[in-house]
């Protein structure tokens, strides 16, 4: 609503003074006075207290490299407990990141936010470590599991093998 006020003269309009006047709005928390209900949609405010819990697992398969004894799945596990970060430090799992091996398979299980793609960066520099990364390479083979396969030299050489 827009009120008007002039001083003066009406016919000279020389100072000329405008107000304007806006609609109440319910704040966060405040009752709205027609519904009595909160001003904030969904009605319930989340404090500082309540997060969502994030449970995130992944797994790395090691099966293939581990059968023809190319790579040993305890000191890969290892490796990973001493190098993964959690807030910035190396060895600080805690209770926030578990890492388990089964035989083959090393599962890493976080309640915090943590990078499946960083999991990936720590595997294949262990590779280049081992002097492995020439055989092997890293595969998502699902959307919370990659996979050790060997890289597929057999076609390259039978290819070779055509031409001679």
């Amino acid at each position: 609503m827009i009120t008007m006020w002039f001083f003066g003269d009406y016919n000279t309009c020389s100072v000329a003074k405008m107000a304007v006047t806006k609609k109440p709005v319910a704040k966060k928390g405040q009752l709205h006075q027609k519904t009595g209900k909160k001003g904030v949609k969904g009605g319930k405010i989340r404090g500082k207290g309540q997060r969502r819990k994030i449970s995130l697992k992944f797994a790395i398969d090691c099966t293939h490299p581990a059968e023809d004894s190319i790579l040993e799945v305890g000191n890969f596990e290892k490796y990973l407990k001493e190098r993964v970060k959690v807030e910035g430090k190396t060895n600080n799992l805690g209770n926030h990141v578990v890492i388990a091996r089964d035989k083959t398979k090393i599962t890493i299980s976080a309640d915090i936010p943590f990078s499946k793609r960083y999991l990936k960066y720590l595997t294949k520099r262990y590779l280049k470590k081992n002097n492995l990364r020439d055989w092997l390479r890293v595969v998502a083979s699902a959307h919370d599991s990659y996979e050790l396969r060997y890289f597929n030299i057999n076609a390259d050489s039978d290819n070779e093998d055509n031409e001679d």
